[in-house]
């Protein structure tokens, strides 16, 4: 369909028209029994995987300001501030945690090209502390919150949204975040959508930071968390927001973050296709898109036992809106651009055998031997990867080595995607080594406990009040600049 023809998007918009009332249907109305066993038991490794990543996000530089920040705006002592040994209001502990979660891009995703753990696990925990929810109301809202931020973002069509400049994390994350909020506070369904409307309205995030290597990446979980709780929030108060939210034809959210929106996307199959099924886990601590190739890349050092001394080049084959996301020339001036950079973490990969916490300090991104590698990685278009992108977050890496040799793996699932799973012990694993980096073993192996047993639990206060009594070592483990 055309979208630059006013008719065509006028008749796009109408024949959708409903379905931002019939998503917050299915929020006010979904219930424990609702969601399939396999679907909970993917929520619950996304709740321990999250908690783990802001505890080490607390380390970071970005992490601590938006701490302190929170701290010093407090308002009501509704919720507690992770790692401040103080309570806030809901929004501010929300800003702080979904900061904290992705200050170091370890935190879970989908192929929808969102990271929803990083703004839905905050609410849960934050607003479920205020309103003393047990675990099976949490995983609802959870449950909602991950479905209605991938369904949104595959309404936008996320890669043409992409291409855009948004970042569909923020874009996307108010309204999950007022989702997950809504089933917290028992919203009905005509406030819900008023609830999603109120957010849908704040939406933002833009993908301006590689420019720079900017700390805003980091915040646009938090934002989106604190804006989702206060479209809720005001929303239960009677503040009527636009329930057209998605599919208006004149600023309907859907239309204004794409020229190819989908919006049947957002009611297709709902309630009996589940995306969080598809969630994501990062065994690697960089961009997911990239996760294919880096994997592609450590089996090849790995079974042909290859010193990178002999590498001559490398030539990453990856999908067009993965070029433009991550094939940008390495600069060596931010971690963030190290982590986002596809020839950075296939050079670090292939030198260090990971990429890991201790791959992305500023000591190590200006390293001259990792530095040089990443100028003989070589970055192309593979059609056929293209074509099956994104339903396919594939890679190709082909070393051709000082002898001649030319050694070829492509990757369509690396580790981690839902066909090639982390199984929950691996969650547990990455979980300790991060929450131990940030607050000794044994307070890390207290707060998984908690983190495991969530859902079948009373009231998820604890888990909250446990997060907010640690005290943060600062630096912990891998220790980060103060730039981005």
């Amino acid at each position: 369909m055309d979208m630059d023809d006013l008719k065509s998007w006028k008749a796009l918009a109408a024949e959708h028209r409903g379905i931002t009332l019939a998503l917050a249907e299915f929020i006010a109305n979904l219930r424990p029994r609702d969601v399939p066993g396999h679907t909970q038991d993917v929520l619950a490794k996304a709740l321990v995987d999250t908690v783990g990543c802001g505890l080490y996000g607390l380390t970071t530089p970005w992490g601590r300001i938006m701490r302190d920040y929170a701290k010093d705006r407090q308002g009501p002592a509704e919720a507690g501030l992770w790692g401040a040994q103080a309570r806030v209001s809901v929004n501010n502990s929300v800003l702080a945690a979904g900061t904290a979660i992705h200050s170091f891009d370890f935190d879970d995703h989908s192929r929808a090209k969102i990271h929803p753990g990083a703004l839905v696990v905050p609410v849960v925990l934050a607003l479920g502390e205020r309103e003393r929810v047990d675990g099976r109301t949490a995983m609802v809202a959870m449950a909602a919150g991950y479905e209605t931020m991938n369904r949104v973002s595959q309404a936008a069509n996320p890669s043409r949204a992409r291409m855009r400049g948004w970042h569909l994390t923020g874009t996307t994350g108010t309204l999950a975040a007022a989702a997950a909020a809504s089933v917290i506070l028992g919203l009905d369904a005509a406030t819900t959508a008023s609830a999603l409307g109120l957010a849908g309205t704040q939406s933002a995030g833009l993908w301006a930071f590689t420019a720079d290597g900017g700390m805003s990446k980091r915040m646009h979980p938090g934002r989106s968390a604190e804006a989702g709780v206060a479209a809720a929030l005001l929303a239960a108060r009677g503040f009527v927001g636009p329930r057209y939210i998605l599919e208006a034809e004149d600023g309907g959210l859907l239309f204004g973050m794409s020229d190819s929106p989908r919006p049947g996307m957002i009611t297709k199959d709902l309630g009996s296709f589940w995306h969080a099924d598809a969630t994501c886990f990062k065994p690697h601590a960089c961009c997911g898109s990239n996760h294919a190739c880096v994997d592609a890349a450590l089996a090849l050092v790995r079974e042909n036992d290859l010193d990178v001394a002999d590498v001559a080049r490398i030539v990453a084959g990856i999908p067009s809106v993965v070029r433009t996301q991550t094939g940008f020339d390495y600069r060596a001036d931010s971690v963030l651009n190290a982590q986002m950079s596809l020839r950075y973490n296939i050079a670090v990969a292939m030198t260090d055998g990971q990429a890991y916490l201790e791959q992305f300090t500023p000591e190590r991104i200006v390293e001259k031997q990792v530095f040089d590698l990443s100028k003989r990685v070589e970055i192309e278009i593979d059609p056929e990867i293209d074509r099956a992108y994104p339903d396919i977050y594939g890679g190709k890496v082909t070393i051709h080595t000082r002898q001649g040799k030319v050694l070829t793996r492509q990757v369509d699932y690396s580790l981690g995607m839902p066909e090639n799973p982390m199984p929950h012990s691996e969650i547990e694993r990455k979980f300790m080594s991060l929450a131990s980096a940030a607050v000794g073993e044994e307070k890390a192996g207290d707060i998984l406990v908690l983190a495991n047993g969530a859902f079948k639990a009373k009231s998820v206060a604890p888990l909250n009040v446990a997060l907010t009594e640690v005290t943060v070592r600062e630096p912990a483990g891998a220790e980060v600049a103060a730039t981005a």
